[in-house]
């Protein structure tokens, strides 16, 4: 094998972890932000719930959203941000409301703290 193989090889080699790096990272690697998706509404903080059918209903106000803080410090120009509050058929606000630009891209978001999820919501995951 000639240098000008070897050394092909090598450049190969090197693009292929790179490209392997670069998906790690944007499928949930290190590399990626790791910042939670909280809001802010009325004093309560609210997480995000996925895999959940729920029904929007009227709009409430604002929700506010943190900065991302996933370096330790804050990022210079991170600023808070603000989204529609929307009303969560069958949930009161003070359990769930959905956040987003718009009824249709409301995320659900929930009040509650450690890892069980509020009754109401659990009966939402459970649906059939």
């Amino acid at each position: 094998m000639s240098w000008s193989e070897r050394t092909a090889g090598a450049l190969l080699a090197a693009a292929l972890v790179l490209t392997v790096t670069g998906c790690t990272a944007d499928s949930g690697g290190e590399g990626e932000a790791s910042c939670a998706f909280e809001v802010s509404y009325e004093g309560r903080t609210y997480k995000d719930v996925a895999n959940v059918d729920f029904t929007v209903s009227d709009k409430l106000g604002t929700a506010t959203l943190p900065p991302c803080d996933d370096t330790g410090g804050q990022e210079a120009g991170a600023e808070e941000t603000e989204e529609p509050a929307y009303a969560v058929k069958g949930l009161s606000p003070e359990t769930a409301i959905a956040v987003g630009t718009s009824p249709d891209e409301a995320v659900l978001v929930v009040s509650y703290s450690g890892t069980k999820l509020p009754p109401e919501v659990q009966e939402l995951i459970d649906k059939p």
